[in-house]
């Protein structure tokens, strides 16, 4: 579990980092859909010299289920991308955090995976910490809507996850969500490219390798942990996204974000203490 939890703790670092990179691309106006594109392609191109014939089973770019579950990521990095447009990075992970709530009910629903009284309300408690920080109300704005359904969309995807971690090796998980991803948002990408500057270029480097890398250190976690017992920390997302929120953008969080996240990661570290 303690591996696990390592794997989770540094993917989730790195998947806020690629977003950060697509926030600034589409502050700068590059449309979303082509930010979205460029990270499923070149992810895919950047796992190919990774892949070797004892991780890599091409039967598996054909699966439906994994064509579905590609879908569902597709879906929700499209959606983030666009609340990134005009919503601050830690407010729309903290919508986007609906996501490991439905993870967890579905994964305890149709996976009949093993749930207990504790866990659930550390991860409700957590939620609450969320909630704090996004502060939703009858105003809620485009953008939080978009995050919200790319949280939902996640936890589809989440739960996926945990149920064809055995359909085929990590890197070919990897490899068919990415295929697919680059497949179905082509013609989409291909018509919005933007003037090819240098700076352009490297964030759409830095979007697609950081995502890449954090999503396969997440397929790896599920291969040794149940969903509903990794749940928690696809919190430590939001203090990721906080910090680059600050560092690059300069969105520095008021009294009760912070006490949000003092929220989250009580409920996260609890989660953790009870598991050891």
């Amino acid at each position: 579990m303690l591996r696990a939890a390592l794997l989770m703790l540094v993917g989730m670092s790195l998947i806020p980092l690629g977003d950060s990179a697509g926030k600034a691309l589409t502050s700068a106006g590059v449309a979303p859909v082509f930010v979205a594109w460029t990270r499923f392609a070149l992810g895919a191109l950047l796992l190919v010299p990774f892949l070797s014939p004892r991780h890599f089973r091409p039967a598996a770019l054909i699966d439906p289920r994994l064509i579905l579950r590609g879908l569902l990521l597709a879906g929700a990095i499209v959606s983030i991308l666009t609340a990134l447009e005009t919503e601050p990075l830690p407010n729309v992970f903290g919508a986007f955090f609906v996501g490991p709530i439905l993870s967890y009910v579905l994964s305890a629903w149709l996976l009949r995976e093993r749930i207990t009284a504790v866990r659930s309300v550390l991860l409700a408690l957590g939620f609450l910490g969320v909630l704090l920080i996004v502060r939703p109300g009858f105003g809620m704005t485009s953008g939080i809507g978009f995050a919200a359904l790319a949280g939902a969309l996640y936890g589809g995807f989440l739960t996926a996850s945990r149920w064809l971690s055995a359909a085929a090796p990590p890197r070919t998980l990897l490899l068919s969500q990415l295929v697919t991803g680059a497949v179905v948002l082509a013609p989409f990408g291909l018509a919005t490219v933007p003037a090819p500057t240098g700076l352009v270029l490297g964030l759409v480097l830095v979007s697609a390798a950081a995502s890449m890398t954090g999503n396969l250190l997440l397929i790896l976690a599920y291969k040794l942990a149940p969903a509903t017992r990794l749940a928690p920390f696809v919190y430590f997302q939001i203090f990721a996204a906080t910090g680059f929120g600050w560092l690059f953008f300069g969105d520095l969080p008021d009294a009760v974000t912070w006490a949000g996240l003092a929220l989250v990661s009580g409920a996260g570290l609890a989660s953790l203490a009870l598991r050891r």
